[in-house]
């Protein structure tokens, strides 16, 4: 049987609520390090790879 890993994959790193219900969130990607961004409102929401300068997806630098 196949074992559950207790750690959650995505990590809300920010996140950020309007008035008017709308909102965006980054999340890192545990794993990889990958950084997304999540941009949400009422009846609608997008998710994209941050990019970093050249053109890469952003990774979050690891945890000291």
């Amino acid at each position: 049987m196949k074992q559950k890993k207790s750690k959650r994959r995505f990590r809300e790193r920010y996140a950020q609520l309007e008035k008017d219900g709308t909102g965006i969130k980054t999340f890192e990607d545990t794993e990889t390090g990958v950084v997304y961004l999540y941009v949400y409102g009422p009846g609608h929401g997008g998710l994209t790879v941050l990019r970093d300068e050249e053109g890469l997806p952003a990774i979050e630098p690891e945890e000291r």
